[in-house]
């Protein structure tokens, strides 16, 4: 079963055309990995999805309903000089279903405090978002996510710059997301995450998508993703033109 499927979907940003004929289908309980060099189109991709971008040609067909989207993105979208808290920023996840002036009951709150003892964010809820470290930034930014109890889920590199725990509490919190049904796509440069989450790969280069088995992409790849097991290994140089697609897709 799916809620989203891309037809044939051409996309461009600043008049350049960025992505073209992109199809495909991202199945419910599901963890896609979304991959590709810089410039690949990756961003302007989950734009579409979230409904922000309108496509040239072709269609997004997502029964999901805007307020169930959720797009988590990478820490420097974050304005850390705002003045908000931890729990400021969480209940600002019940904003698409609650409304931005509504009064928090107790439901909120109680719902809030169990996604902080779940991300490890017990007795943080006061503090400022500029004096938590980047895991802790991370964890709360997913807290913000799991308040809105979103059934689509896009997270643009989550693990960048973050603590091994912080890696550990997201990887697990997203598996049981996907285990719940939510359909989810995350944006990785790192073969080990790659290895430990993606259930399939979105592979983007040269304007093009192409469906991988995440088998096939770190058979390729392991003797490199050895030697980089502790960093950021990049998809600069893919080019997978005679890869199978994945098959469950």
């Amino acid at each position: 079963m799916s809620r989203l499927t891309l037809e044939d979907l051409t996309l461009a940003q600043g008049g350049r055309t960025v992505l073209e004929h992109i199809s495909g289908t991202f199945e419910d309980g599901a963890i896609t990995a979304l991959v590709g060099a810089n410039g690949a189109g990756k961003s302007t991709l989950i734009q579409a999805i979230m409904g922000l971008l309108s496509p040239l040609s072709g269609q997004v067909h997502c029964s999901m309903p805007k307020e169930r989207r959720a797009w988590l993105p990478q820490q420097l979208a974050l304005d850390l000089t705002f003045p908000m808290s931890v729990e400021e920023l969480m209940l600002t996840g019940r904003w698409p279903t609650h409304g931005t002036f509504k009064r928090y009951g107790p439901d909120d709150y109680r719902h809030m405090h169990g996604v902080m003892q779940r991300l490890g964010l017990s007795g943080l809820a006061h503090r400022p978002l500029g004096e938590l470290s980047g895991g802790q930034r991370q964890r709360a930014l997913l807290g913000r996510t799991l308040m809105q109890e979103a059934e689509l889920l896009l997270l643009d590199e989550p693990f960048a710059n973050v603590d091994t725990h912080t890696v550990e509490l997201l990887c697990g919190t997203l598996r049981d997301i996907a285990n719940a049904g939510a359909t989810v796509i995350v944006v990785l440069h790192d073969m080990e995450q790659l290895a430990r989450l993606a259930d399939c790969v979105m592979l983007l280069a040269g304007g093009h998508a192409q469906w991988v088995e995440p088998e096939t992409l770190l058979e390729r790849h392991h003797a490199p993703a050895r030697r980089h097991a502790h960093a950021q290994a990049p998809f600069i140089s893919l080019n997978l033109p005679d890869v199978p697609p994945c098959s469950t897709y």
